[in-house]
């Protein structure tokens, strides 16, 4: 394989051969049904050619073409099974690895950061990654002082890769429907815009994992990898031995959910208010269920700083909501932007409209999974409801923005898992602001 293509002119021609690859396939398709081969099995094969070639195209591109690709796999949960089914295979191989850049680049890199005798760090290196996502691929190996390591190491010309997907993206998403009919990709491509920049310095990123791994360094339940060293393109940290979420998702027993599931919600609660940080990339490639059961951490280059933890309005609003309290919901969501003082809204509205929101805070314990996700996406795409047009008067304040990311994605990974989660207790406990009321007997 060569290395990652860098040209924009070789990149967009690339992501245009995936509208143009599903023209194509559809045409073909149409001369089969006339010839008369039945017609479920005719697009049955053209959904899984489909998603056959999306894997190709965005893996092997990488940058902000697998970064978009990993977005899209927490969200198939939302689509109908009929529409999500063929993707999803490989949609969740981008959440954990694509294809690997060649050796000689690999250790061109680690020359460049390490120096010419990079190699004397380490008693033993794998030339072969464990993993290789969009901007960089994880190497194990066992640095000098015999402790097992994870050798993150950036592509080749990962920062210029990142924003010119992204630009070319953002002008093929009118086509977006073929590749996974019913979702918006514009507001995914443009929040991911907003934050390349910073996920592609890597002393950066240490910095972020440091001070998560410092926070939770005595917690019983979690293990964040502690970092050894970083440059700009390479960060050596420890160790994590355990199952990728992304098999939870695909093969993991009721239990193995279940404790997965509860960790997950958790940590993305609890993450503001212990270490000033909101992981904000909850794909679940960046997640493993260790052997003792603790849960595992990676990944810290999308990261939300908030020193003083989450905004305490969010859990004023979320327990005016469950209090049926419509006219405090609507003053707080003016006070924080949410709606602009312009727009005129019915309270009793915008209270039934975020309530479907709320169910899994309805009671002491909650099994999120597809149906319930499902639900809430034809909910608010169903122009029959008399609530289908408060969504469009709600805004998203700038200081919201990387919080709605990561709720919004850790709610799809959670429904991709399965697991029965306490999540009125973890939320009540971690929110500042939340002071829920009580549950009906």
């Amino acid at each position: 394989m060569s290395d990652l293509p860098r040209k924009t002119v070789v990149r967009a021609a690339r992501l245009a051969t995936l509208p143009i690859g599903f023209g194509a396939r559809a045409a073909v398709g149409l001369g089969k049904r006339v010839g008369g081969r039945p017609a479920e099995i005719v697009t049955a094969e053209l959904q899984a050619q489909t998603a056959e070639q999306l894997f190709k195209v965005l893996g092997g591109l990488k940058g902000g073409a697998m970064k978009f690709g990993q977005s899209l796999s927490m969200f198939e949960a939302a689509l109908p099974e009929e529409l999500a089914a063929p993707y999803r295979s490989m949609l969740t191989k981008l959440q954990d690895t694509a294809p690997a850049m060649p050796t000689e680049s690999m250790h061109t890199v680690l020359r460049e950061e390490l120096g010419d005798d990079w190699r004397s760090d380490f008693l033993e290196f794998e030339d072969e990654p464990r993993a290789a996502a969009s901007i960089g691929q994880v190497h194990r190996a066992r640095w000098h002082d015999g402790r097992e390591v994870a050798v993150k190491v950036q592509y080749p010309g990962a920062a210029e890769a990142l924003m010119s997907d992204l630009n070319q993206l953002s002008r093929v998403a009118r086509v977006s429907t073929g590749w996974m009919p019913g979702l918006d990709v514009a507001p995914i491509l443009a929040e991911l815009k907003g934050r390349m920049a910073e996920e592609t310095d890597y002393s950066l990123e240490a910095a972020m994992q440091e001070q998560f791994a410092d926070a939770f360094a005595d917690d019983p339940d979690y293990l964040l990898p502690e970092v050894v060293l970083a440059t700009p393109r390479v960060i050596v940290s420890d160790w994590l031995e355990g199952v990728p979420l992304s098999r939870v998702i695909e093969s993991g027993t009721q239990e193995e959910r279940d404790l997965a599931a509860a960790r997950y919600f958790e940590f993305l609660v609890s993450g503001p208010e212990r270490s000033g940080l909101l992981h904000a990339d909850p794909h679940p490639g960046n997640f493993r269920l260790l052997p003792d059961g603790r849960f595992g951490v990676l990944d810290f280059g999308a990261v939300n700083r908030l020193p003083d933890g989450l905004p305490p309005a969010m859990g004023e609003l979320i327990t005016a909501a469950l209090a049926g309290d419509e006219q405090t919901l609507l003053d707080g969501l003016r006070e924080e932007g949410f709606v602009k003082r312009s727009i005129d809204v019915d309270a009793q509205d915008v209270l039934d409209y975020l309530g479907i929101f709320l169910k899994p805070l309805r009671s002491n314990e909650f099994r999120f999974d597809r149906d319930w996700l499902r639900g809430i996406f034809n909910f608010l795409n169903d122009p029959r409801n008399k609530t289908f047009t408060v969504g469009l008067r709600l805004n998203l304040p700038p200081q919201y923005l990387m919080i709605h990311r990561a709720w919004l994605g850790g709610i799809a990974v959670l429904c991709q898992i399965g697991g029965n989660v306490p999540a009125r207790e973890i939320f009540d406990r971690w929110v500042p602001g939340a002071d829920l009321p009580p549950l009906d007997d």
